[in-house]
């Protein structure tokens, strides 16, 4: 009777899946989960963190290969004038191509991280990661985005933003500006939630529990970043409270659209600033000149 009674408490947990054996997805091998939750995902720590160093490696090598036959082709040019490094950041053709690079790299990403979640179609891709407002409301997103430009405006006002590798790229011609807009609002948001808010916090928090969790999606996102805005830090430090405010609104409504919502604005404004900043410098210069003007 004992037997029977345990039979029955494990027999739920031990469901088969299509090909006649147990699932095996979770830590626990011989649990299996029948209904995946964005608290409760098919995929552990382990594979999370793997999905991670995927992401990263692709944004490095497949820039590369799209940059190879451009620098092949300039090899001449190169042994004359400048090392490599120097050509790759200041050759507006190359800076292009890398930019551009980043669209395959980010669809690849997409593309594993989709094999993960769903487990090759067997899981609902939507449902496993959160696809639901979690409670969050258009004035919530509101009061999070003013706060964090009220924020940013006043670190920028006292530490000014020093150069980096992103404005070096910015600064090279008009159409990085509007293919780093693009990416920025359109693919960036997407893919970036999915593997840190979505994948690894997913996991994280089964595993260390959410405190922990946040810290180290937090953490992670940010370090991922610091080349790119090396050394101006406070656009880095701007960025980790980005990251902690994500990984936070992930914690509270366990679901990831509403951070794919929050990190689309976020970007989409920055875009939209960036776009129109040549003219707002340009109207700055003359209504001071016209100022001048009338009050000499």
């Amino acid at each position: 009777m004992e037997d029977a009674r345990r039979f029955a408490k494990l027999s739920p947990v031990h469901e088969a899946t299509d090909n006649g054996f147990p699932d095996s997805s979770t830590n626990d091998p011989q649990i299996a989960i029948a209904n995946p939750t964005p608290n409760d995902p098919p995929w552990n720590s382990i594979v999370a963190v793997l999905a991670w160093i995927a992401s990263v490696v692709a944004i490095v090598i497949v820039p590369s290969i799209f940059l190879l036959p451009y620098v092949v082709m300039q090899k001449s040019a190169l042994a004359e004038n400048q090392a490599l490094g120097e050509f790759l950041q200041k050759d507006p053709t190359a800076i292009i191509l890398q930019i551009v690079a980043i669209i395959p790299a980010h669809l690849l990403t997409l593309l594993l991280a989709w094999a993960i979640v769903t487990r090759m179609k067997r899981f609902s891709f939507k449902e496993t990661l959160g696809w639901n407002s979690g409670g969050m409301t258009w004035r919530h997103y509101a009061l999070i985005v003013v706060f964090f430009f009220a924020v940013a405006s006043v670190v920028g006002y006292y530490f000014p933003d020093q150069e980096n590798d992103l404005t070096r790229m910015l600064a090279s011609s008009r159409t990085a500006v509007f293919l780093v807009a693009f990416m920025a609002t359109f693919t960036a948001p997407i893919v970036e939630e999915v593997i840190y808010r979505g994948i690894l916090y997913s996991a994280f928090q089964r595993t260390l529990g959410a405190g922990l969790a946040i810290v180290a999606v937090t953490l992670l996102f940010a370090l991922v970043h610091v080349p790119q805005y090396y050394p101006s830090y406070a656009t880095i430090g701007l960025l980790l409270l980005l990251s902690l405010i994500l990984t936070l609104v992930r914690a509270r409504t366990s679901n990831l659209l509403p951070c794919i919502i929050l990190h689309t604005i976020f970007n989409g404004i920055q875009s939209v600033l960036l776009i129109l900043e040549p003219y707002v410098k340009t109207a700055d210069a003359t209504i001071e000149q016209t100022a001048r003007l009338f009050f000499k």
